[in-house]
């Protein structure tokens, strides 16, 4: 089977994969899995991320404090938790920093997440390595964020408006993934979004064990699933499923490698 499908961000270390994690993630290549980015969420699942990497060779791995991670921190160590992260980007298989960003739905002190996020963002400046971005009901501040540094990098399983969309390619190389949300009924933006969003800054993802598409949506999620997102985009934008799939793997390809 040709593999074409890359999932450009996951968490297969997630607790729901442990009953059978090593079965789903080796049969993911007879279903059409070119290539999958696992995200860590702090150091430790960082470790993770380039333990799966290294076992699995169409694995990659993506090293950093996610917001939710900031809870409980002790913000005066801020510098060491990221000189942790920084210690990891040497790795032959880690190929972003991330997952970072922003996230005000839960109740997380917000001056820590900015003192964190901004130092990954400084990270990926100093390093050259892009950055994955997570906005959660923050997009005024993560904007502003791109605004000022300019990274390079993806925000993903986006979830703000078009016109927002124009502002972030504007100030940085960055790129939009989309996901399971967009199959999901009543989803007026994400469809308008996929609509509008350039070819060629498009990637998908899954943010498996979350967010499946129609119709597995409320079960586990992993890549295979991907091919539901690329069905229904390829109705918006009036492409072939192969189309969506190449042209979203030639794109992650770029960011990523």
């Amino acid at each position: 089977m040709e593999q074409l499908i890359f999932d450009a961000h996951a968490h297969y270390d997630d607790e729901k994969f442990d009953t059978d994690r090593d079965e789903i993630i080796s049969s993911l290549p007879g279903k059409g899995v070119f290539a999958v980015v696992n995200n860590g969420v702090d150091h430790e699942t960082s470790l993770r991320s380039i333990a799966f990497a290294e076992k699995y060779p169409f694995f990659y791995a993506a090293v950093g404090i996610h917001p939710e991670s900031v809870t409980g921190m002790d913000i005066s160590y801020a510098d060491t938790y990221i000189e942790k992260i920084a210690s990891l980007l040497a790795h032959e298989k880690v190929v972003a920093i991330g997952e970072t960003g922003l996230d005000y739905y839960w109740d997380i002190p917000k001056s820590e997440q900015h003192i964190v996020f901004e130092k990954q963002l400084k990270l990926s400046l100093d390093t050259g390595m892009p950055i994955i971005i997570h906005d959660r009901e923050a997009h005024g501040d993560t904007l502003g964020y791109i605004k000022k540094y300019c990274p390079k990098g993806l925000l993903h399983c986006y979830s703000g408006s078009c016109e927002m969309l124009k502002e972030v390619f504007r100030y940085g190389n960055m790129y939009i993934s989309l996901g399971g949300t967009v199959t999901f009924k009543n989803a007026r933006v994400p469809v308008e979004v996929a609509r509008e969003v350039p070819l060629d800054r498009m990637l998908l993802e899954t943010d498996a064990p979350y967010l499946s598409p129609v119709p597995n949506r409320g079960k586990r999620n992993d890549s295979s699933n991907i091919i539901y997102t690329a069905k229904k985009i390829a109705e918006i934008r009036g492409m072939s499923v192969e189309e969506v799939l190449q042209i979203t793997k030639e794109n992650a390809c770029r960011l990523y490698f």
